[in-house]
């Protein structure tokens, strides 16, 4: 009789990964300012104000995001896995530390703004990118199975919508063509009930 093979998630967290709260925000920022990390500093910034997936994100070049030498407070990437063109707002703590890794790198406009760690191999890969973020989380406690890249990207979109229940403005800001995805993707049907049912004395 043939031997039962283990399922591939057996005791693994599958499905959306977890955005972070404003006060991991801010853990990890800490961290990364205290460990005078300039690279994940401007690269953490950059994937909570951007809400790039992550293959968007670590191919972004300097030129993308600045205007001349100055950071922009404005950029337009175009997706790759839409095509669309989606676009964000820097606010001054990315600027700051995007420029402050850029002048420590000595990043020139046209070259990538996170090389991976071979020159001849252009940028960061998205593996490196999950392996930098799953330290991250790790860092302040938190458990790396529920948190992933794209917990960088449901992050911001996450906490506009929770302030604003403005559907439209974080579709919008997260370059989906559909509602129905933005729907989906910041799962706020089961946010919205959790939310009643907290509210509602029994």
């Amino acid at each position: 009789m043939p031997s039962r093979r283990t399922p591939w998630n057996k005791g693994k967290l599958v499905g959306q990964k977890t955005p972070l709260r404003l006060c991991d925000i801010w853990s990890i920022r800490v961290r990364l300012q205290l460990g005078k990390n300039a690279r994940d500093l401007a690269l953490f910034n950059l994937a909570i104000d951007s809400k790039l997936r992550g293959c968007d994100l670590v191919s972004l070049r300097l030129r993308d995001v600045s205007h001349g030498s100055a950071i922009a407070k404005r950029a337009i990437v175009l997706q790759r896995k839409t095509d669309r063109p989606v676009q964000f707002e820097l606010t001054d703590l990315t600027r700051t530390s995007v420029a402050e890794w850029a002048r420590q790198a000595q990043i020139v406009p046209g070259a990538y703004l996170f090389p991976g760690r071979a020159k001849y191999v252009g940028h960061l890969s998205t593996r490196q990118y999950a392996r930098i973020v799953s330290s991250w989380v790790t860092a302040i406690g938190l458990d790396r199975h529920s948190y992933g890249t794209h917990s960088m990207r449901r992050t911001k979109a996450s906490l506009i919508y929770r302030r604003t229940k403005n559907l439209r403005a974080v579709q919008i800001l997260l370059g989906h063509t559909k509602l129905e995805s933005t729907v989906r993707y910041l799962g706020i049907e089961v946010e919205d009930a959790l939310e009643m049912a907290e509210q509602t004395e029994a």
